[in-house]
Protein backbone atom coordinates (compact mmCIF):
# COMPACT_ATOMS: atom_id res chain seq x y z
CA UNK A 1 0.00 0.00 0.00
CA UNK A 2 1.53 3.44 -0.90
CA UNK A 3 1.29 6.14 1.92
CA UNK A 4 -0.30 9.46 1.03
CA UNK A 5 -0.16 10.89 4.40
CA UNK A 6 0.34 14.43 3.47
CA UNK A 7 -2.79 14.19 1.88
CA UNK A 8 -4.45 12.27 4.55
CA UNK A 9 -3.13 14.67 6.93
CA UNK A 10 -4.04 18.30 4.84
CA UNK A 11 -7.60 16.29 3.74
CA UNK A 12 -8.63 15.30 7.63
CA UNK A 13 -7.50 19.43 8.29
CA UNK A 14 -10.04 20.91 5.27
CA UNK A 15 -12.87 17.84 6.48
CA UNK A 16 -12.91 19.57 10.07
CA UNK A 17 -13.06 23.00 8.23
CA UNK A 18 -15.61 22.36 6.23
CA UNK A 19 -17.79 20.69 9.36
CA UNK A 20 -17.41 23.94 10.96
CA UNK A 21 -18.28 25.77 7.74
CA UNK A 22 -21.72 23.89 7.52
CA UNK A 23 -22.74 24.47 11.28
CA UNK A 24 -22.48 27.93 10.16
CA UNK A 25 -24.83 27.82 7.67
CA UNK A 26 -26.78 25.54 9.75
CA UNK A 27 -26.61 27.86 12.58
CA UNK A 28 -27.48 30.75 10.80
CA UNK A 29 -30.68 28.95 9.33
CA UNK A 30 -31.74 28.48 12.33
CA UNK A 31 -30.89 31.92 13.77
CA UNK A 32 -33.06 33.56 10.57
CA UNK A 33 -35.83 30.84 9.83
CA UNK A 34 -34.28 30.37 6.48
CA UNK A 35 -34.84 27.38 4.65
CA UNK A 36 -33.63 27.57 1.74
CA UNK A 37 -31.22 30.08 -0.44
CA UNK A 38 -30.47 33.35 1.55
CA UNK A 39 -34.03 35.20 2.08
CA UNK A 40 -32.10 38.36 1.30
CA UNK A 41 -30.41 38.02 4.69
CA UNK A 42 -26.88 39.10 3.62
CA UNK A 43 -24.94 37.36 6.79
CA UNK A 44 -26.55 34.41 5.45
CA UNK A 45 -25.58 34.73 1.76
CA UNK A 46 -21.67 35.06 3.02
CA UNK A 47 -21.49 31.95 4.91
CA UNK A 48 -23.22 30.03 2.28
CA UNK A 49 -20.63 31.34 0.06
CA UNK A 50 -17.92 30.63 2.12
CA UNK A 51 -18.96 26.78 2.54
CA UNK A 52 -19.85 26.99 -0.95
CA UNK A 53 -16.30 28.36 -2.19
CA UNK A 54 -14.29 25.73 0.08
CA UNK A 55 -16.29 23.39 -1.96
CA UNK A 56 -15.98 24.41 -5.08
CA UNK A 57 -11.84 24.71 -4.79
CA UNK A 58 -10.92 22.48 -1.97
CA UNK A 59 -12.11 19.06 -3.74
CA UNK A 60 -9.28 19.57 -6.98
CA UNK A 61 -7.01 20.86 -4.59
CA UNK A 62 -6.43 17.89 -2.76
CA UNK A 63 -6.58 15.90 -5.87
CA UNK A 64 -3.90 17.45 -7.21
CA UNK A 65 -2.14 17.11 -4.00
CA UNK A 66 -2.97 13.37 -3.55
CA UNK A 67 -1.56 12.51 -7.16
CA UNK A 68 1.71 14.52 -6.83
CA UNK A 69 2.20 12.72 -3.64
CA UNK A 70 1.57 9.13 -5.25
CA UNK A 71 3.94 10.24 -8.71
CA UNK A 72 6.78 11.00 -6.00
CA UNK A 73 6.79 14.91 -5.48
CA UNK A 74 8.80 15.16 -2.08
CA UNK A 75 7.73 16.53 1.35
CA UNK A 76 8.63 20.07 1.15
CA UNK A 77 6.56 20.51 -1.85
CA UNK A 78 3.76 18.38 -0.74
CA UNK A 79 3.61 20.65 2.43
CA UNK A 80 4.05 24.12 1.15
CA UNK A 81 0.66 23.05 -0.96
CA UNK A 82 -1.31 22.03 1.77
CA UNK A 83 -0.05 24.66 4.14
CA UNK A 84 -0.61 27.12 0.88
CA UNK A 85 -4.26 26.18 0.43
CA UNK A 86 -4.60 25.87 4.14
CA UNK A 87 -4.05 29.71 4.42
CA UNK A 88 -5.75 30.72 1.60
CA UNK A 89 -8.99 29.12 2.67
CA UNK A 90 -9.11 30.04 6.16
CA UNK A 91 -7.99 33.89 5.12
CA UNK A 92 -11.04 33.79 2.27
CA UNK A 93 -13.88 32.21 4.47
CA UNK A 94 -12.41 34.59 7.47
CA UNK A 95 -13.09 37.60 5.73
CA UNK A 96 -16.28 36.82 4.14
CA UNK A 97 -17.56 35.35 7.81
CA UNK A 98 -16.51 38.91 9.26
CA UNK A 99 -16.18 41.90 7.32
CA UNK A 100 -16.03 40.70 3.78
CA UNK A 101 -12.70 43.06 2.99
CA UNK A 102 -11.54 42.87 -0.89
CA UNK A 103 -8.26 42.52 0.18
CA UNK A 104 -8.44 39.22 2.39
CA UNK A 105 -10.80 37.57 0.20
CA UNK A 106 -8.65 38.38 -2.76
CA UNK A 107 -5.65 36.77 -1.33
CA UNK A 108 -7.61 34.15 -0.17
CA UNK A 109 -8.34 33.33 -3.72
CA UNK A 110 -5.12 34.12 -4.87
CA UNK A 111 -3.45 31.84 -2.37
CA UNK A 112 -5.89 28.41 -3.15
CA UNK A 113 -5.87 29.53 -7.59
CA UNK A 114 -2.15 29.38 -7.18
CA UNK A 115 -1.76 26.18 -5.67
CA UNK A 116 -3.99 24.73 -7.58
CA UNK A 117 -2.21 25.97 -11.04
CA UNK A 118 1.15 25.04 -9.57
CA UNK A 119 -0.37 21.56 -8.48
CA UNK A 120 -1.74 21.27 -12.06
CA UNK A 121 1.63 22.75 -13.79
CA UNK A 122 4.06 20.14 -11.69
CA UNK A 123 1.54 17.48 -12.78
CA UNK A 124 1.65 18.49 -16.20
CA UNK A 125 5.50 18.27 -15.67
CA UNK A 126 5.41 15.11 -13.81
CA UNK A 127 3.90 13.53 -16.90
CA UNK A 128 5.62 15.07 -20.06
CA UNK A 129 8.72 14.42 -18.53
Amino acid sequence: MTHVSHTLFFASLFALMQVVLIALVVARRVETGVRFLDGGDTRLMHTIRAHGNFCETVPLALLLLGLLELSGVGSHGLLAFGATLLVGRIVHAYSLLTNNATWSRCTGMVLTVGVISIEAVVGLWIVVR
